[in-house]
């Protein structure tokens, strides 16, 4: 990161020299421990599932670089004087229930009072050193999949304008609650390139992150990504977060969107997720077995979404 003095560190697999979704750190030559945290304001009504979207939006990390998570920690900015207490024990035992369903263990964590509430968890986790999945390392040739479905963001701006539908924030809330944990186990099966969950830069922003300062560039196949239906009509008539045009203007330089892609479409693209799916690199010759087993093994959203090519460099077409 820019400014700040990094010391070196031979033990660290990955820091914060660049976008990686976790810090890994080698303890031994077979073991090494994924750390990661993130907290954020809610974005559903129940705190019950609020908690259960931010714990799996935490584990994800951990996910995406291919380990195993093993305790967790809470995270608690809370408004004691002006909201109900109630609202925060929900919101903890739906983070519980998740950290359950995760196999995680929850060892304790810190609340500060503030004016706006905000939870979330810091996780640890487990790999070998060996077996670490970068955002980065990508080959020419590689076919990308896509693990959950886009448009949550786009839902939840419309859930907080009052004009969502139950059926359409039930659909968001199921996308945003499912672990990644069978995606991981499953993409670890194979000889996967590079790997990162989908979250707040939208798929085409993560993607450019994939490819960023590499020898690859990436064409996505606007046929082949998944998207929750209600996103489209809320899309098309407005429901647009501001981070959706921020990832946008961030990416205009590395994006190219074809004239026969929908507007829609090129919305979602950018559109911000919490709690996405795993887009993950994978040899040609293992992708479709792939996103076979993992629709077999219930991720039935799982989906061929594009491909890694040589030329541009550092560019992303949608086609």
């Amino acid at each position: 990161m820019e400014g700040l003095n990094l010391a070196p560190d031979p033990n660290v697999i990955a820091g914060i020299e660049r976008a990686e979704d976790a810090g890994v750190y080698k303890l031994n030559d077979d073991l090494a421990i994924i750390q990661t945290l993130d907290f954020f304001t809610p974005i559903v009504d129940d705190p019950y599932v609020f908690g259960q979207v931010a714990a799996a939006n935490s584990l994800s990390d951990v996910y995406a670089m291919g380990g195993r998570p093993l305790t967790a920690m809470n995270i608690v900015c809370f408004p004691i004087k002006t909201m109900d207490v109630e609202i925060l024990r929900q919101t903890l035992a739906g983070g519980l229930d998740k950290l359950h369903e995760a196999g995680v263990a929850l060892v304790g964590g810190h609340s500060v009072e503030d004016q706006e509430f905000k939870y979330g968890l810091s996780v640890t986790g487990t790999i070998h050193p060996e077996k670490v999945v970068m955002n980065t390392g990508a080959r020419a040739g590689d076919r990308l999949i896509l693990t959950k479905p886009l448009g949550t963001g786009i839902i939840n701006t419309a859930l907080k304008r009052g004009v969502a539908t139950e059926e359409a924030v039930s659909k968001a809330t199921n996308c945003m609650v499912a672990l990644n944990r069978a995606a991981s186990q499953l993409m670890m099966t194979v000889d996967v390139h590079a790997c990162t969950d989908v979250t707040g830069f939208g798929l085409l922003g993560h993607a450019s992150e994939m490819i960023e300062g590499t020898d690859v560039g990436i064409v996505i196949y606007s046929s082949g990504v998944r998207f929750l239906p209600e996103a489209k009509e809320l899309a098309e008539h407005g429901m647009l977060p501001g981070g959706l045009h921020r990832n946008r203007d961030f990416r205009a330089n590395m994006v190219e969107i074809g004239q026969d892609v929908p507007q829609y479409l090129a919305d979602i693209l950018f559109d911000p997720q919490t709690s996405g799916g795993l887009l993950m690199a994978i040899p040609e010759s293992q992708a479709h077995s792939l996103v076979k087993k993992m629709r077999e093994e219930g991720i039935e959203e799982a989906a061929l979404a594009g491909e890694v090519v040589s030329e541009p460099k550092g560019r992303i077409r949608v086609v």
